[in-house]
């Protein structure tokens, strides 16, 4: 069987479907693997990396398309990519099935088996082909360094001769993958963390990293079965809206990760949060592709307000690493589909049957939902009747004078041993000191520290 990796049609995706070690990996899976030229420059992969690794280049993406058995992309497929699909191709790239069902109906039209790796299903089985982590992993870390090097100042606090530099302050709202990665990076740079995020379970994960979890006075948690925070009440949105005001006036920082699968990214800073921040601060928008949880985001721009605050629509995904993690998330899912030699698409799977959007012909999307595996219930703990201290005191005391006479015990057994082999010179000066240091212990036992 034949992998085809082709470069991306989009000029604004620098990441490439697989590296040359992802070629070094599908050869050892038993596939041949073709690369079209120039896909991995964009990534920092030369050619000549790709044929040492083993791979076949290829001059044309429709010689690519006709070889392949299978496809490793990024971005979702063109129409003019789609046209040149043959039956039976099985394709894994990004397909947001929820907003793209015309496409679905075009890959399913030309019998196209296609995998969307951003559906794949959150379980732990499928956590090392997880792309959505992987990506979000870097976006997280790439945020605070976007929004370090925006920021004017240093993020962690100095004493110098010059003067005193107080460490920045960050605001990361949402804990997911992406927010975690953050909070890390900004910590480790010296920073102070706040994060805010809608479920409660997180808010050890962002202590442990070394954030402040921030929380809003309801009752109401986000957490979702899937892993994904909910759309919270009126109420909460409003404690929310007034938290974030009032942090924005205090922080130099704000990085927003908050998005919902499926839906518009929610609008968490809106002008009047941007309007009470310093100038100088930087707002680094995670969500800019999905619209942005401030308001006046611009996807791919980073700009400048009125009031000096750095608006960053736009961050360096880091292609290299980005295409590198990307590569071994599909290498991992391949090696579950079989590898070459036993490669099939087993629609009983968990991960496979949620992820193949389009099979034979048909669209499988969306699809039906996990079954959630019951809570183990509670053990009863019985009850255990309360020990009085004075019960307690007595037990100690025994334990205490059993200990002292097994020790007397065996010192005295240990000295009677020595007697039996030392000269009797020796014994009534080791007796002299043995007395010279009980009498001196109690002499001193009462006396104040002070005075030793």
């Amino acid at each position: 069987m034949k992998v085809g990796i082709p470069k991306e049609q989009s000029q604004r995706e620098l990441r490439v479907g697989g590296t040359p070690k992802t070629v070094q990996r599908l050869i050892k899976q038993g596939f041949d693997v073709l690369v079209q030229k120039g896909a991995g420059s964009r990534a920092n992969f030369s050619d000549e990396e790709y044929v040492q690794s083993g791979a076949t280049l290829v001059d044309t993406i429709k010689e690519l398309y006709e070889q392949s058995d299978i496809i490793f992309k990024v971005q979702p497929p063109t129409e003019q990519e789609v046209e040149l699909m043959h039956k039976g191709l099985v394709t894994l790239s990004y397909l947001s099935p929820a907003q793209n069902m015309d496409l679905l109906e075009k890959l399913a039209a030309k019998g196209v088996n296609s995998i969307a790796m951003d559906a794949i299903p959150r379980i732990s089985r499928a956590q090392k082909m997880d792309v959505l982590s992987s990506m979000a992993n870097i976006a997280g870390y790439r945020a605070v360094v976007e929004g370090a090097n925006f920021f004017g100042r240093f993020l962690n606090g100095q004493i110098t001769a010059a003067g005193k530099v107080p460490p920045a302050k960050v605001l990361v709202i949402g804990a997911g993958v992406a927010g975690l990665a953050s909070i890390g990076t900004a910590k480790s740079l010296g920073a102070i963390v706040y994060a805010f995020d809608t479920r409660k379970e997180v808010a050890e994960q962002i202590e442990s990293m070394g954030g402040k979890f921030l929380t809003v006075e309801i009752d109401e948690d986000g957490a979702t079965a899937s892993g994904y925070s909910k759309v919270m009440s009126k109420e909460f949105i409003e404690a929310e809206m007034a938290l974030f005001k009032k942090m924005a006036a205090e922080v130099d920082i704000i990085i927003t990760t908050a998005q919902i699968p499926g839906r518009e990214a929610p609008k968490l800073i809106l002008e009047d949060h941007v309007e009470v921040m310093k100038p100088g601060s930087v707002i680094v928008d995670l969500a800019a592709s999905t619209g942005g949880n401030c308001v006046l985001t611009k996807d791919g721009e980073v700009y400048k307000t009125d009031n000096g605050v750095t608006i960053v629509g736009k961050i360096n995904p880091l292609p290299t690493q980005a295409s590198d993690l990307y590569g071994n998330n599909l290498c991992h899912l391949i090696d579950d589909m079989g590898k070459a030699e036993n490669f099939h698409i087993d629609m009983e799977d968990d991960i496979v049957s949620r992820a193949m959007v389009t099979y034979n012909g048909k669209i499988n999307w969306p699809p039906e939902p996990l079954p959630v595996s019951p809570q183990k219930p509670k053990e009863e703990i019985a009850e255990v009747e309360e020990v009085s201290q004075e019960e307690k005191d007595m037990a100690k005391a025994r334990k205490k004078a059993k200990t002292t006479a097994i020790s007397l015990v065996v010192i005295g057994l240990l000295l009677f041993l020595l007697g039996k082999v030392a000269p009797s010179e020796f014994m009534g000066h080791f007796s002299v000191f043995v007395l010279a240091v009980f009498v001196g212990w109690q002499v001193i036992w009462n006396v104040t520290h002070a005075l030793h």
